[in-house]
């Protein structure tokens, strides 16, 4: 049997629920600096500045840092370093898997989605709505012949209520979104290609200094050139700059780990000599029984 939904009596505020204010989190000083990306973020500020067909999509492989791109975009917000037509925005990123997580009811998805729409078409342009993963929404919450996400978004994207970024593969892009002509023809493709070695330097460079606060440690150049070098010659399934800084992460909670705990073998005796203690105690025990059992016996 099929439940309706039966909406709560207050919500809240769905943006705080189910969006994740990139502007603010720039301001407070949260974000990644963004490193040599200077030329598409350019033409993603362009594409938003623009009359008509102002919602750009990104289009690349995973870890090449389109992500990245929105991150640098709400920094130039908050510095001020934008035309006056976006001056003052804020950058949403939409949480999917917040609008899907337990939406059990038919239609509670599509009205969570439709809360968060209303807000930012109510809102008279002030923010710009950032969709990772564009191709999702293409079918989410279409089960049981519910509308799906993407044609929800349609008509504000036609009437220029809203104002969105999207991200994906260029693959996905294909098979989802060129598809459908009347989603399609609202975005503007802006293609991100996987930086160089020397960028993906640059960019670890530029980013090096939060890892050394998190791990506590010092992260020398050597390490990054490493890191690059590596993860390029033997992790061919990923994509640069994400490869190299996954690699650099892991490194430096490894060493992080050596320095705070006991060495490895010495770790490993330790716990040697506690096993043994178990066992020992547990053939004491064992001895103790069979001594009493014997006492008894001969009485």
């Amino acid at each position: 049997m099929q439940m309706n939904y039966q909406p709560p009596q207050d919500e809240g505020n769905p943006l705080e629920k189910y969006t994740i204010n990139f502007t603010e989190l720039a301001k407070k000083g949260k974000l990644d600096p963004v490193i040599g990306r200077d030329q598409e973020i350019r033409r993603v500020i362009q594409i938003l500045s623009r009359r008509t067909k102002n919602n750009p999509v990104l289009l690349g492989d995973p870890g090449v840092g389109k992500t990245a791109i929105i991150e640098g975009l709400s920094q130039r917000i908050i510095d001020g370093d934008v035309p006056d037509t976006i001056k003052n925005k804020e950058v949403l990123s939409l949480d999917l898997a917040g609008l899907l997580a337990g939406a059990a009811y038919r239609g509670e998805f599509e009205q969570r989605l439709k809360n968060v729409i209303k807000k930012i078409t109510d809102s008279e342009g002030k923010y710009i709505l950032f969709i990772d993963e564009l191709h999702t929404l293409v079918g989410a919450g279409s089960a049981q012949g519910a509308v799906d996400a993407s044609n929800m978004l349609k008509p504000a994207l036609a009437r220029g209520e809203l104002r969105s970024i999207g991200a994906t593969t260029t693959k996905e892009y294909r098979q989802y979104i060129e598809k459908d002509q009347a989603l399609e023809r609202r975005f503007q493709p802006v293609f991100i290609d996987e930086p160089s070695k020397e960028d993906s330097l640059a960019i670890l460079r530029g980013i090096k200094e939060k890892y050394e606060v998190h791990h506590g440690i010092k992260i020398n150049d050597d390490a990054l050139i490493a890191a690059v070098d590596l993860s390029t010659r033997y992790i061919s399934e990923r994509y640069l700059p994400d490869k190299a800084i996954d690699l650099i992460d892991e490194a430096a909670a490894s060493v992080k780990i050596e320095v705070e705990s006991m060495p490895t073998e010495l770790d490993e005796i330790k716990r040697r000599i506690m096993q043994l203690d178990i066992e020992l105690a547990a053939l004491k025990r064992e001895k103790g029984l069979e001594l009493r059992k014997d006492k008894l016996e001969e009485e």
